[in-house]
Parts: C-alpha cells; sequence; structure tokens
C-alpha cells in the first residue's frame, strides 16, 4: 500500500527527514486563501487508497486548523485508505477543566475534533496537567512519545560534565528521567520562604558540582522567566551560565532573545521549528509512526 507523507507550510525541514528516512512518497497539494480569507486546498498527488500523514505543528494553532481540517476532508474524498496526524507539539491542553463557572473545557473539545477526523494521532511530551493519559480525552489511537532519550543523547554529544538541574520540587521527576538516560548526575533546587516576599533558593551540594555545566531541562519555554531565575541562583552560587532545553519553544514574542542576552544558550528541538532548533526528532517520530500505521 502506498504511504504518503503532506507537510504543512512551516514543517518543511522535519518532513524532508521524515520522507528519506521513512520512505515515503512526499505528497503534493496547492494551499493558498482566496482574498477573502477563505483557504484553497487541492490535492495534486494521486491519493485513492493509500496510507496518509499529516505533518502539522499545532502552534499558533487557530490559523493552522482549518486548513489541516480541509486538506483532510478534501484527501477523504479522494479515497484514501486512512489519514494519520504527526502533530509533534499538540496543543489545546491548557484548560483541562472549567476553573470558573460558564468557561469552556476546549482541551475536551479539541480532543473530540482530532478524534472524529483523524484515524491515529502521534505526539512527543504533550503538556498533561490533570489529563494524565492522551486515552482519557482522546477516542481514537494516539501515542505520546517522549524526548527524553533524545535529549539525553545531545547531551552525551554537547556537554562534557552535566549535572541536570531542576528549577523547582514539580521538575524532579522530569530531571530525573533526562538524568537517568544521559546517566549524569541531578539536583533539584530548594526553597525557604521566610515571608511573602522572602525566598531563599539554594542548590544542594552546590561544592561537589562547580566543575560541570549545569543544564536546566523542561518539556516548555515560553516566556523563559522560570529558567533565567533559576540561572541567577545557579550563578549566585558559584555555578556557570547553565544550557536551558525545552522540547518545545514556543516562546512568547522576545523571549528567546532576552534569555540568549542574559548569557544562557537555549536548546530545543525540532518540534517547532527556530534557531534554536539542535534536538532531532524525526528518528523518534519514525519509530513511532511505524508503530500506528501498522494498525492503521
Amino acid at each position: 500500500m502506498k504511504k504518503i507523507l503532506f507537510v504543512m507550510p512551516g514543517q518543511e525541514a522535519l518532513g524532508a527527514s521524515l520522507i528519506s528516512g521513512g520512505g515515503f512518497e512526499q505528497g503534493e497539494f496547492e494551499l493558498r486563501h482566496f482574498p477573502d480569507g477563505e483557504t484553497y486546498v487541492r490535492v495534486i498527488s494521486p491519493v485513492r487508497g493509500a496510507q496518509v500523514l499529516i505533518l502539522c505543528q499545532l502552534h499558533r494553532p487557530d490559523e493552522k486548523f482549518l486548513p489541516l481540517l480541509l486538506l483532510n476532508a478534501t484527501l477523504r474524498d479522494l479515497g484514501v485508505h486512512s489519514v494519520g496526524l504527526v502533530a509533534p507539539y499538540l496543543v489545546y491542553m491548557r484548560q483541562d477543566k472549567r476553573f470558573k463557572e460558564g468557561e469552556g473545557i476546549s482541551a475536551k473539545y479539541f480532543a473530540r475534533l482530532i478524534s472524529q477526523q483523524f484515524d491515529w494521532l502521534l505526539t512527543v511530551d504533550p503538556h498533561l496537567h490533570r489529563i494524565r493519559a492522551l486515552s482519557e480525552v482522546y477516542s481514537l489511537p494516539a501515542l505520546a512519545l517522549t524526548a527524553v532519550q533524545a535529549i539525553a543523547q545531545w547531551l552525551q554529544d554537547n556537554i562534557a560534565k552535566a549535572i541536570i538541574i531542576g528549577p523547582d520540587g514539580e521538575s524532579e521527576q522530569w530531571a530525573a528521567q533526562v538524568a537517568k538516560a544521559a546517566d549524569c548526575p541531578f539536583e533539584v533546587l530548594t526553597k525557604q520562604r521566610f515571608g511573602d516576599r522572602d525566598v531563599k533558593v539554594s542548590v544542594p551540594h552546590v561544592d561537589e558540582y562547580k566543575a560541570y555545566t549545569p543544564v536546566l531541562v523542561d518539556d516548555i519555554i515560553s516566556t523563559g522567566r522560570t529558567m533565567q531565575q533559576a540561572a541567577a541562583h545557579l550563578l549566585a552560587a558559584g555555578m556557570c551560565a547553565p544550557v536551558c532545553i525545552g522540547v518545545h519553544g514556543i516562546f512568547a514574542p522576545g523571549a528567546l532573545e532576552e534569555m540568549r542576552s542574559s548569557g544562557l544558550r537555549v536548546i530545543t528541538s525540532n518540534s517547532i521549528p527556530d534557531n534554536s532548533n539542535e534536538i532531532d526528532l524525526a528518528p523518534l517520530l519514525l519509530q513511532g509512526i511505524a508503530h500506528l500505521m501498522r494498525r492503521a
């Protein structure tokens, strides 16, 4: 059965890696907008009977989601066997409960839309809170991979002596997983609160690790403020400026530049393309695609 990968605009580099690594045919299509803003979709590749994948990073989703749905609907009309969605960064996970009277639970509604439209979903390190697994809200086969091993490999290739630093207690489990995979130590910053505005942050066993490069790791970097504050504590403790690693660099306007201007090296995966990308998710995604396509 023919296997075709369609790459939505903005994900061309990762798409090329998946096509070459997975042996997929590249799907040709035309996507543009009419003068009134409506989306025009035309599929050029013959697709009848094919297993189709669509690669679409969903950062800033509201401008991308309708074209994605229209492409999927067009493929269905043209007689494809199945359509899977590869979304390295999965959105609408934040609003997972009704915090105030009258609010919509958008995580649930978005999951329902995806589940109705696609045959399977592949993502990486979704930002789960009260939803513990995608299967709680997604009714289609949904596989969430983790970039822990890819981060660990980058560390082993690029940092001679690394120590993973968790900026707070909530990050301990994540820091421990990366440290174990990279075979390096980890510590978690500790906080002592003496009053509403009097908080002391310390690095346990700091004297043992002054010859190490501290590495701050998180699933998402948005404003970068948490990492900048943690970096200031590390510098005050006598350690060198840390490397900051995020799986998904969603970066608020000016955040990446601000982090770099403060002396931080910022590294992200290519789930969302920009010039901080140094961790390649293609090998990881290809494993997940192979697993899901066997079931489609």
